[in-house]
């Protein structure tokens, strides 16, 4: 996409930073969101530039007609975005247009009838109960300093045993867990969410390890997980020493950090668990993002069916 100078007038620009900041204040979405949408629509805004000949204001954006916006999303198409970017993407530019509309600034009638382009559907990849108890077993870690071996076990069991995201793990303070009385982890996660998981006997014993070999004073406010050096650990620290079990336990390449916590919700399911209750320890604000390991299941039924049936 061509850049230009000035991609917007000032009082476009204004109205921009404005439903950013809202955006982190009222709403409280992710800085990553945040992020994405600050580029989509700067993306937007750029292509306004050389659609309509000069530098937009709010007039102009209040008169986008689906016409313009269908040219934006071609135009991103043909530069490579795929459907989820897009998608997201017209999601960012309704977002911004509802916020001058509530201003009095804009019609948001064009973007609303404006169908998002048709996602792929991709399952999550979990990976089997055997080899989800293998990548967190500190007997498998490859690291050659004790504690570090046990810090990635840590790690990694909570992430299985817990559904935790790589970065609620690792932002967890140096308190968590403390108490081997402690049964309800506080979890923060998107959107600065707090949610309550339950802690298994396994993910106690974990942390407790990694606690007695850590060399580190972990403070109650201060990371828990630390690096190599004390400081907070990295989670590409621990997406390369998945890496590395990959290799050593020939696993498949989507044997990830994050696959974990599909397994987690995957076996849950499996194992009789109820959608409502994997929504609430996943931290997912629509059930709709967790119906997504009922086709997960049912694959994983076929597949059974397909081997084992006789006139399969």
């Amino acid at each position: 996409m061509e850049e230009f100078l000035v991609s917007a007038r000032p009082d476009l620009q204004k109205a921009r930073q404005d439903w950013l900041a809202s955006l982190v204040s009222e709403r409280r979405l992710s800085a990553l969101t945040v992020d994405a949408y600050e580029r989509d629509t700067r993306q937007l805004l750029q292509f306004l530039t050389g659609h309509c000949g000069g530098a937009p204001g709010i007039a102009d954006i209040a008169e986008l007609k689906p016409f313009d916006l269908r040219a934006f999303l071609a135009h991103r198409r043909n530069g490579g975005a795929g459907a989820r970017s897009l998608g997201r993407g017209l999601a960012g530019i309704r977002s911004f247009l509802r916020f001058l509309e509530r201003r009095g600034l804009a019609n948001a009638a064009g973007a609303a009838v404006m169908r998002a382009p048709k996602q792929p559907k991709s399952l999550p990849k979990p990976l089997t109960a055997v080899d989800a108890r293998r990548v967190v077993s500190a007997g498998e870690q490859l690291a050659e300093e004790p504690w570090i071996a046990a810090r990635n076990a840590a790690v990694l069991t909570l992430l299985y045993g817990c559904g935790l995201r790589i970065s609620e793990a690792l932002g967890l303070p140096g308190a968590a867990l403390g108490d081997s009385a402690e049964t309800v982890l506080r979890v923060t996660g998107k959107g600065g969410k707090t949610r309550l998981v339950p802690v298994l006997p396994v993910a106690h014993r974990a942390i407790a390890e990694y606690r007695r070999l850590c060399p580190y004073h972990l403070g109650p406010e201060a990371p828990l997980f630390r690096g190599a050096r004390g400081g907070a650990l990295q989670p590409a620290i621990i997406q390369r020493e998945m890496q590395k079990l990959r290799s050593a336990l020939n696993l498949p390449d989507t044997a990830t950090p994050h696959a974990l916590r599909h397994s987690f919700a995957t076996h849950l399911l499996a194992r009789g668990g109820d959608l409502r209750t994997i929504q609430e320890l996943l931290g997912h604000a629509s059930l709709s993002t967790t119906q997504i390991y009922t086709g997960v299941d049912t694959a994983r039924l076929l597949d059974i069916y397909d081997a084992a049936h006789p006139r399969a």
